[in-house]
C-alpha cells in the first residue's frame, strides 16, 4: 500500500528544500524556467504579492510542484495564478494523483483568499476541458541547429538579409554585468508603445536570483552607443529571450535583428538545443517579427477557474477600454512614466 501523499508550501527561505524543488523542476519534462523556486523570492520581495509554492511529497520524495501567486488590484481584479509575470505555469507532476491533489489545494487557497479566478498558464495541453480558456497568445519555439551557418541559412531570406545588414553596420554585442543599460532601452521602448515599465529593481533581482541562468546582452553601435538589449533566461538546453528594449535608431541599423542572431549564435556555441522566442499576442508586430524568422506559432491555452467572474478578464493592451490610457501614457515624460509605471504593472501580473 502506498504511503499517503502530503501537500505542503515551500518556505521562501529554505535553501535545502528549494534545492530539492529546483532539482525536481530541472528533471521534469513539463516543468519550465518559471517553475523555479527563485520566482517566489523575486515576486514577494519586489512586488509584495503573496506566494503559495505548493509541492506534493511522499516519503520524502517530491512528486509534483505548483507555483502560485496572488494578485489583488482594485483596477484589474483579484486572482491567483501560476504564475504572474510568467508566460508558462501550471502543474508539473509525476502522476495524476499528485497533480489532482495540488490543484485541489490551489482551488482551496484561491477560494479561501476570496479570489475572483484561478489561472493556469499551460505550455502543454490544457488539463480541464470544461474550464474557460484564453487563446489570445501563442509561443514560438524552434530547434537550434548544431552548426552556426546552418542556423543562419535556416532564417528566411528577407530576415537573413536584415541580420547581415546589422553585421555590416559594425554592430557589437556585449554581456552586461547589471541591468542599467538594459533598463534604459526597455523603459524607452515600452513608453513608445504606451505601456508601463516594470521597476528597474525587478530586472536586477532576476539577474541576482538566477545568476548564471539570467543574462543581459546589449547591442551597441560602432561608437559604443547602446541600441538594443535583451534579458534572457537559460533552462536546461534552452535559451529564452524574455524582456527586450531598443532605441528608436535600432530599427534603421537592424540592431534588433542582429541582437537575436547574436543570441542564437552564442546559444549554438554553448551547445543549446532550443530557442524559445516567447509569447506574443496574435496579430501583433512581435508576432509577425517572430514568424519572419521562420518560427511557427504554437497555441498557448491558458485555463481559468472562475469564482466571481462571468468571463475571462482581458487585462491586455488589445482591450479597447485601455486605448485612451495607452495614448495618454505615450505622452508622459520618461521620468514620470518610470516612477508611476511600477505601481500599475505590479497589479497586472
Amino acid at each position: 500500500m502506498n504511503a499517503p501523499l502530503r501537500i505542503a508550501r515551500l518556505p521562501a527561505q529554505d535553501p535545502a528544500l528549494s534545492a530539492r524543488w529546483d532539482a525536481f523542476v530541472l528533471a521534469h519534462p513539463q516543468a519550465t524556467f518559471f517553475h523555479r523556486s527563485g520566482w517566489q523570492r523575486v515576486i514577494e520581495s519586489i512586488f509584495g504579492h503573496r506566494c503559495f509554492f505548493l509541492y506534493a511529497e511522499r516519503e520524502g520524495v517530491i512528486e509534483g510542484v505548483l507555483p502560485l501567486a496572488e494578485v489583488k488590484s482594485r483596477l484589474f481584479g483579484h486572482s491567483v495564478a501560476s504564475l504572474p509575470f510568467a508566460v508558462y505555469g501550471g502543474v508539473a507532476a509525476l502522476n495524476d494523483e499528485a497533480a489532482a491533489a495540488l490543484e485541489a489545494e490551489a482551488e482551496k487557497i484561491a477560494r479561501g483568499q476570496g479570489a475572483e479566478h484561478l489561472e493556469y498558464r499551460n505550455l502543454g495541453p490544457t488539463r480541464h476541458a470544461d474550464w474557460p480558456r484564453q487563446d489570445l497568445y501563442v509561443t514560438f519555439r524552434k530547434a537550434i541547429l548544431p552548426d552556426e551557418e546552418a542556423n543562419m541559412l535556416a532564417i528566411p531570406r528577407k530576415q537573413r538579409a536584415m541580420v547581415r545588414k546589422g553585421i555590416g553596420n559594425g554592430l557589437k554585442a556585449e554581456i552586461d554585468a547589471n541591468a542599467d543599460r538594459f533598463f534604459d532601452l526597455y523603459a524607452d521602448n515600452v513608453l513608445r508603445h504606451g505601456t508601463p515599465a516594470m521597476p528597474k529593481k525587478f530586472f536586477q533581482a532576476l539577474l541576482d536570483e538566477f545568476a548564471a541562468d539570467a543574462e543581459v546582452l546589449t547591442v551597441t553601435a560602432p561608437d559604443g552607443r547602446p541600441l538594443s538589449s535583451v534579458l534572457s533566461f537559460y533552462f536546461r538546453d534552452e535559451v529564452l529571450p524574455y524582456y527586450a528594449g531598443d532605441d528608436e535608431a535600432a530599427r534603421g541599423l537592424a540592431a534588433n535583428d542582429f541582437k537575436y542572431w547574436e543570441l542564437m549564435r552564442r546559444a549554438c556555441a554553448r551547445g543549446l538545443k532550443v530557442f524559445d522566442y516567447g509569447r506574443s499576442k496574435q496579430g501583433t508586430g512581435p508576432y509577425a517579427f517572430k514568424k519572419n524568422w521562420g518560427f511557427e506559432p504554437q497555441p498557448l491555452s491558458y485555463e481559468y477557474r472562475l469564482f466571481k467572474r462571468d468571463a475571462i478578464p482581458q487585462n491586455n493592451p488589445n482591450n479597447p477600454k485601455y486605448q485612451l490610457m495607452i495614448k495618454a501614457w505615450r505622452k508622459l515624460p520618461i521620468g514620470v512614466a518610470n516612477w508611476l509605471g511600477p505601481f500599475i504593472v505590479k497589479n497586472l501580473g
